[in-house]
């Protein structure tokens, strides 16, 4: 579904993604792990337009989109739910739901997949009235993953769904984020929880300064002692 090639993207005079590859296939959820600035969000932002690349291609779906403007990657289904999630403080929830769809224009199924969002996030129907901006950051983080399924994503990129959250908080995500999985929704979901990350991912890569090091399984780089070492606190 995605395939990255010789992606490099700078920033001034830093190199911040050095020509990495990567590729996602249909219904993975993969994993991009790796220490602060490592380039993993920078990435997520090249991938869906917001920054241009020095070099490098991205081809999604077999279609180059490397060129292709910011806004038009939601009609062709690439999402992402940003680090920080980005919410409308001043509207409400549903109102901010609703803007997920703001591209599509069949009524009967966006009031459908609004009802499966509920479903997903109950704790968000309570709320349907209630300013955004009033909520808590596990609430928001409901309506930024929430708001990115009613645009119906192929490809669904998470940064950092757990930044800032309760513990009790984030397994509450996680289980979200491994049920929309299995629901068919491919994914790419870049996590500082680095042991989380992997046991939610089929596939996961460690990027390094720049650099993709190492890719693998999500079971072989959960049971590799240098990541145990360096990322899952072991």
């Amino acid at each position: 579904m995605l395939q990255v090639k010789n992606l490099k993207v700078a920033y001034g005079g830093i190199h911040a993604v050095k020509g990495i590859d990567l590729e996602i296939k249909q219904g993975e959820l993969v994993a991009l792990i790796g220490a602060n600035g490592a380039g993993k969000t920078t990435t997520l932002k090249t991938l869906v337009g917001m920054v241009k690349p020095a070099e490098g291609d991205i081809l999604f779906n077999g279609q180059s989109i490397t060129r292709m403007p910011a806004h038009e990657h939601v009609n062709h289904g690439l999402v992402m739910v940003p680090e920080g999630r980005g919410i409308f403080s001043r509207l409400t929830v549903e109102e901010n739901l609703l803007m997920g769809a703001y591209v599509r224009n069949d009524k009967a199924a966006i009031k459908q997949d609004l009802e499966r969002v509920y479903e997903l996030f109950p704790r968000l129907k309570e709320r349907m009235k209630q300013l955004a901006g009033t909520l808590s950051g596990g609430e928001q983080q409901m309506v930024a993953i929430g708001r990115a399924l009613l645009s119906r994503p192929k490809l669904l990129l998470l940064d950092e769904p757990s930044m800032g959250l309760a513990p009790i908080i984030v397994q509450k995500i996680f289980e979200i984020i491994r049920m929309i999985a299995a629901e068919g929704v491919t994914m790419l979901l870049v996590e500082q929880n680095a042991k989380l990350a992997l046991q939610t991912a089929n596939r996961g890569y460690v990027m390094e300064s720049g650099s993709i090091t190492l890719s693998d399984t999500a079971e072989n780089l959960l049971a590799n002692t240098k990541i145990q070492e360096a990322y899952l606190g072991e």
